[in-house]
């Protein structure tokens, strides 16, 4: 008789971590102050405070919401401060930066959500590829996340990893 088939991945107690798992979800929009500058370069505070107190500011309810300056301007201080105190009450998220900053900000913060005790003396892979492309940055980021807590990081499939970091 043949032996039986035995799934040695399955009985090694690898814990494969998916980092779509903690992909930024919801909708994104951008508020951008090169729309409130006089003449493309100027920002006016009585026009600016007048234009914001007349927004619409529903459009970015529940919104995960970049503030930038995408013009050559400098943009004071306070003006960043009023659109936050604006947006605040309505957006779901608020970072200062363009739309990928903002990506990068809400996959970091999802990642610092991230339970540690699952992963508390265990061997953990990173699974390396999948539906979702996923920037360099998560992979290092998440590699110092668990680094502290885990017995072993690599990085993959089960099947087929690199190590990365073993505890000695």
């Amino acid at each position: 008789m043949s032996e039986p088939f035995i799934n040695k991945v399955a009985e090694s107690g690898l814990i494969t971590l998916d980092l779509e798992k903690w992909y930024p979800r919801g909708e994104a929009a951008v508020f951008d102050m090169k729309d409130y500058l006089f003449m493309g370069m100027i920002l006016k505070e009585k026009d600016f405070r007048e234009a914001l107190k007349q927004m619409d500011w529903s459009v970015y309810e529940g919104k995960n919401v970049a503030v930038t300056c995408s013009a050559d301007a400098v943009i004071p201080v306070w003006a960043y401060m009023l659109v936050a105190a604006y947006l605040q009450p309505v957006a779901k998220e608020i970072v200062m930066g363009d739309e990928k900053e903002l990506h990068k900000a809400l996959f970091l913060k999802n990642l610092s959500s991230i339970n540690l005790e699952e992963y508390t003396d265990k061997r953990v892979v990173i699974k390396g590829c999948g539906e979702t492309p996923i920037a360099d940055y998560v992979y290092m980021e998440i590699t110092k996340i668990l680094r502290p807590v885990v017995k072993s990081i690599m990085y993959g499939e089960p099947c087929s990893t690199v190590p990365v970091y073993k505890k000695k």
